[in-house]
This record gives structure tokens, C-alpha cells and sequence, in this order.
């Protein structure tokens, strides 16, 4: 691979501005010696819903499958699609969300290319020649960060978007995020709620020494813990973002991971929990998305089928009518709608075989509560 460069296609559509100001600095790109091996590893992750914690289960389950192209259609924190990328698959990673995309992108489709120590230290600092936007300080003072905290975002996300090269901006940008993520109470962007970081209380939440630890600390560490997880399988592995259903190609697997909806009709919507995140890599056009109705300030989007209880099985159908000539692997809990027996019942319209597997008591990053973990595996 050669110097940096950018691929036009991959933001023209964002409407994302590369260059502020003056032309960006050329960072040099760090490429690993193809003869040098390494032990990639998965960074740490607070997401909720995350399937770092299962991914071995789930491999044990899959790994005598005859497969060796798969689809993660619902990319998440990118951990299965990890996996399935050690495991010496083309993999091909998918998520609608913008900032999802651009993790899929650094550690998924990111075969060679990390931040060198002196990228990071250029990404933290602020440079004369740059001027830089308050849109963060302006629109979310005493939301989620201090006034102080907010100025260094609008900085760091205005030198992220000088990289030229698009797996350094990508791996930038997973610093970022994990950063924003760890020093929120709850780890979410759902409520207006800074207070909780200062109150003089005993807590039963949440960790007062990790929130006060200055956001360079942060940026730092999952740098490096993103850097430790690149490294090439051999095959050309790819991050997009799109509609599940509309994800071009066909692929021996399909790996789905929908949001959940509770038996209770209450789903998970991610872009409502990480919708600050989503605002980050469309910094221009921010303003113009942001529901200033609501006290925290989120996205103005329209409801997803997948957290709807009245639309998600005929958007659970139109998945398996796509994927029909693909062994479909479906993550799953046993207390959710649709529930498991209609789950089945759905696959078996397009297969011939549904095998269900159970992993018993498994407690998800931010949960109160135990569930059955299911994989219906379905050719």
C-alpha cells in the first residue's frame, strides 16, 4: 500500500469535509511488515449488546459449518465479524450506522494500517493554522460533558477529519467513540444527565474515578487497543453501510444480530443510545439533525422496523427471503418478540433445517438481568 489517499466514495455521500482550512497534514501511513506476526486481539468494548463475551461460544457452534465467506449484517462493535476474520474468512461487515461503519471499517476491512505514536499526539494538540467550530461546547453544555471536555471534543474531531488516509480517520474515530462511551454514567447518550458524574452520593453505578480521567488518557488507550487488533487474514474483508436487506453479494453465511425487543414491546434502539456518536461523524451537518425538543439533544430519525414489535417480523421475514441461499445464523434471547418457537417457524419458510442452540444465564454489558442465549442455526 502506498502514502495516504482517500476513496471518494466512501464520503461524498456523508457530506463529511476532509479538509479544514488548508490542505491536511499528510500523516504517514504505517503499514506491518507482512513477515511480522502478531496476535491480533479484540479491544475492550462497553456497547450494549456486545457479543465480545460470546464470541467463542458462538464460533464452537459454527466452526464445522462449510462456509468461507460470511456476512455480518448487523456489524455492532464488529466483535463476530473479528472472530470470523481470525478464523481466516472473507468477511464482509455491515451496519447502518455511520459510527458502526466506521468501526467496521478500522477493524474489519483495516488490514494493515495503524496510528503511529506521533499521530496521536498531532490529533491531541491544537495547531494555529486550524480554526476550530464550538459546535459541541455551543449545543451540549451541561448535557454529557463539562464545558471543558466539550471544547477538546470539537477539537479532536476537527484534526480527525485533516487524516487523508481513511483507516487512520477510521481507527481515530473508534478512539473517539470509546472514549465519549467511557466517561458517560450508563455508558449511553439517552437522558441529559452530567449531574450524576459530580453528585456527592454513594453509588451504586458507574465508577466517578474512570469519568474524571482526562479524555487524552482515554484517546490513547483505545488507540492502541485498536491498533492491536488489526492485521490481515489474506482476504479482502470489507466494511459497508446499508440496509441489511440491500447488502450486495452472496455469502455461504449470514450472521444476524438484530436489536432486541423485550416481551414487553420495549426495543433497543442504538441510534437513540448512541446517537452523540452518530452526530460525530457528521459534524457539518449535525445541527440541522438534532431534535431540539428533547433536553439531551438527539437525532431526529424515523423509527426502525427492528425496534418496532408491530413491523420486525415482516422485517425478519424480508432478511430471510434476501439471505435464503445463505446457512443463516441468527443471535438471539428466549424472552424476546418475535418470540423463539415464530423465530423458527419464520426460518423454516426458507430452510430445511433449523437447529437451535441455548447458552444458559448470560448477562449483557448494562443489563439487571440473566437471559438464555439462543443461535438458531439454520441451512
Amino acid at each position: 500500500m502506498g502514502g495516504s489517499f482517500r476513496r471518494e466514495s466512501d464520503h461524498a455521500k456523508s457530506g463529511e469535509v476532509l479538509r479544514f482550512g488548508q490542505r491536511p497534514r499528510e500523516l504517514l501511513q504505517t503499514v506491518l511488515p507482512l513477515e511480522v506476526e502478531m496476535e491480533p486481539t479484540f479491544p475492550t468494548t462497553r456497547f450494549q449488546g456486545s457479543k465480545a463475551k460470546l464470541v467463542n461460544w458462538i464460533w464452537d457452534s459454527i466452526k464445522d459449518l462449510d462456509f468461507h465467506t460470511a456476512l455480518d449484517a448487523f456489524g455492532g462493535t464488529g466483535s463476530v465479524a473479528h472472530k470470523l476474520k481470525r478464523e481466516d474468512k472473507l468477511v464482509v461487515y455491515n451496519d447502518v450506522l455511520r459510527f458502526n461503519f466506521l468501526i467496521g471499517q478500522a477493524l474489519i476491512e483495516n488490514s494493515r494500517v495503524r496510528l503511529l505514536e506521533d499521530d496521536v499526539e498531532w490529533l491531541l494538540k491544537k495547531h494555529p493554522d486550524f480554526a476550530y467550530p464550538t459546535f459541541i461546547e455551543d449545543t451540549f453544555r451541561d448535557i454529557y460533558y463539562t464545558d471543558e471536555e466539550n471544547r477538546w471534543l470539537d477539537t479532536v474531531v476537527t484534526n480527525i477529519r485533516q487524516l487523508v488516509d481513511q483507516y487512520k480517520r477510521a481507527l481515530a474515530y473508534f478512539a473517539l467513540f470509546q472514549a465519549c462511551i467511557i466517561k458517560r454514567p450508563f455508558n449511553l447518550f439517552h437522558r441529559k444527565n452530567l449531574y450524576l458524574r459530580f453528585q456527592d452520593v454513594k453509588r451504586t453505578f458507574g465508577n466517578k474515578t474512570t469519568w474524571d480521567k482526562p479524555f487524552d488518557y482515554y484517546f490513547r488507550q483505545f488507540a492502541a487497543e485498536a491498533n492491536g487488533a488489526v492485521f490481515d487474514n489474506g482476504r479482502e474483508c470489507r466494511a459497508v453501510s446499508c440496509d441489511p436487506t440491500n447488502v450486495g453479494g452472496e455469502y455461504d453465511l449470514v450472521y444476524i444480530d438484530t436489536p432486541y425487543i423485550s416481551a414487553k414491546g420495549v426495543g433497543v434502539d442504538y441510534l437513540h443510545f448512541y446517537h452523540f456518536l452518530e452526530g460525530l461523524t457528521d459534524y457539518d451537518n449535525w445541527g440541522r439533525r438534532i431534535d431540539l425538543h428533547k433536553r439531551h439533544r438527539p437525532l431526529k430519525v424515523p423509527k426502525s422496523d427492528w425496534v418496532d414489535p408491530r413491523r420486525i417480523c415482516s422485517a425478519f421475514e424480508r432478511l430471510f427471503a434476501r439471505y435464503r441461499d445463505s446457512i443463516l445464523v441468527v443471535s438471539y434471547r428466549d424472552n424476546g418478540i418475535p418470540g423463539e418457537q415464530e423465530l423458527c417457524q419464520l426460518l423454516a419458510k426458507y430452510k430445511k433445517d433449523v437447529k437451535e442452540v441455548r447458552r444458559k444465564n448470560h448477562k449483557y454489558v448494562l443489563s439487571t438481568y440473566s437471559s438464555n442465549e439462543l443461535l438458531l442455526i439454520a441451512h
